[in-house]
């Protein structure tokens, strides 16, 4: 992970490198700010930098990403490079478990997703489930042992503790002594979204980083470079994310399932409108084979529409978040999905979303839906 790979924070950037030109690096440091803002990702930048054997200067101070303690920063495989996370007992980790036991699944998380991660994202990839992870005793001690030896290869051991706040307050006291006056070259970054959670005597033994929301400009920019999206689309999903990059990369993503379920939905309805059978069982096959996730967002997709249509009709339109065509539809459709039978299409999309969440055989689902749907029509277009 290279400066040049984290999307703006620029003048944070510099700093950071300033201080290991200056040779002023503080050994233990606190990394704080908000979900999405590439607090994580600035950490191992940083740290790579710190030992990268041909660092640059200048105007944008970056490592080389070229020699071989950058090849394997970028890898998360540097013996000199260290995490600690929260964790909990797993099915493969039935017993008192440590962040080691979690390292190969850890560093796929974090290339996978481009270091892009969230702490439940964290949890559903080693199967936590509904138990909450911590930074345990047995995790501290591993701290104290693993900086106790000199460090490989080298200047700086590097120690990243992801979601201190999280640390278990018993096990805290444990890695006081060491976080005020660790080995020589050696550097803590702690990372945070919440500091108040944070245990009082751990906080003030680090300097603390603010890490800024992304800005608007930097997180469009990105959007469109990266994932090739119009610059006023990449626009709307920036605004509406706060400055989130990962909110930005859900909405991005909600908005292409959203417009697949759009499609799939027009030709649907006009479907069983025109009482195609035939067709209809063509597309209930289609449907079909989309899976049993994607089925469930195109039945809650399905009931936005509803509600969509009951705001058109009662003239609360504010409440329709469409545009273009998808609002063209929605004023189209809201003359036959309207107030005489609203009712009947939430309980047919909502009983076929109970269904599909029990495993129902999606094909003859789908088609006894839309043999529905088609008598609803047919008693709306009779009055």
């Amino acid at each position: 992970m290279r400066f040049s790979d984290i999307i703006g924070q620029e003048q944070i950037k510099k700093k950071l490198a300033q201080t290991v030109l200056d040779h002023r690096v503080s050994h233990a440091q606190l990394f704080f700010g908000p979900e999405g803002n590439e607090k994580l990702a600035l950490a191992i930048a940083y740290a790579q930098y710190i030992n990268c054997q041909n660092r640059t200067t200048g105007e944008n101070p970056d490592s080389c990403g070229a020699c071989p303690s950058c090849i394997k920063y970028q890898k998360l495989i540097h013996p000199d490079l260290h995490f600690i996370y929260p964790i909990a007992t797993t099915k493969k980790v039935t017993k008192k478990p440590k962040s080691i036991d979690f390292i190969e699944d850890w560093r796929s998380f974090l290339i996978q997703n481009d270091y892009h991660v969230t702490l439940h994202e964290w949890y559903e990839a080693i199967g936590i489930e509904n138990k909450q992870g911590i930074i345990n005793a047995d995790d501290c001690m591993d701290i104290i042992h693993t900086l106790s030896y000199k460090s490989y290869e080298s200047e700086y051991k590097v120690m990243i503790l992801w979601m201190v706040e999280k640390l278990y307050y018993s096990a805290a006291p444990k890695i006081l002594k060491i976080l005020e006056e660790p080995p020589e070259k050696t550097l803590f970054i702690l990372i945070s979204e919440d500091p108040d959670q944070i245990i009082s005597t751990i906080r003030s033994r680090t300097l603390l980083v603010k890490i800024p929301k992304i800005g608007l400009t930097d997180l469009v920019q990105y959007l469109t470079w990266k994932y090739g999206i119009e610059e006023r689309e990449a626009g709307i999903i920036a605004r509406r994310s706060y400055g989130n990059l990962k909110q930005a990369l859900n909405r991005m993503q909600q908005v292409e399932e959203d417009q697949f379920n759009f499609t799939q939905f027009r030709n649907w309805m006009l479907l069983c409108y025109n009482n195609k059978i035939v067709d209809l069982v063509g597309f209930s096959g289609e449907i079909a084979r989309i899976g049993r996730e994607n089925q469930k967002a195109f039945l809650l997709y399905a009931l936005k529409v509803v509600e969509y249509c009951t705001a058109v009709t009662f003239r609360t339109s504010e409440q329709v978040m469409a545009e273009g065509e998808e609002l063209k539809f929605v004023h189209k459709i809201a003359s036959f999905i309207n107030p005489s039978n609203f009712g009947r299409f939430t309980e047919l999309f909502n009983t076929a979303l109970y269904h599909v969440e029990r495993n129902a055989h999606p094909q003859t689902l789908f088609l006894d839906v839309s043999l529905k749907a088609v008598n609803l029509f047919r008693e709306g277009q009779k009055k």
